[in-house]
């Protein structure tokens, strides 16, 4: 199971930056950044919520499940 993060493509779409999303989310950047990087074992709904309600946008626009197996 492979879970994809697009919160760098989202920022790229706002035109925002970490650390403009991290204030406004309630959040610190670093925690944004492990995020962005795919590293995080979990997500809180609460925080998932703060994300599309700053970036406008779904969940499936932020995270996105990806076949390991597909070999593609």
């Amino acid at each position: 199971m492979a879970i994809v993060v697009n919160i760098d493509v989202m920022l790229a779409k706002r035109k925002m930056s970490v650390g403009e999303l991290a204030r406004r989310v309630g959040i610190t950047a670093a925690n944004v950044s492990v995020l962005k990087n795919g590293r995080a074992k979990a997500i809180r709904f609460s925080t998932l919520n703060e994300l599309c309600r700053v970036l406008e946008c779904q969940p499936g626009d932020i995270l996105s499940w990806v076949d390991e197996n597909d070999g593609g």
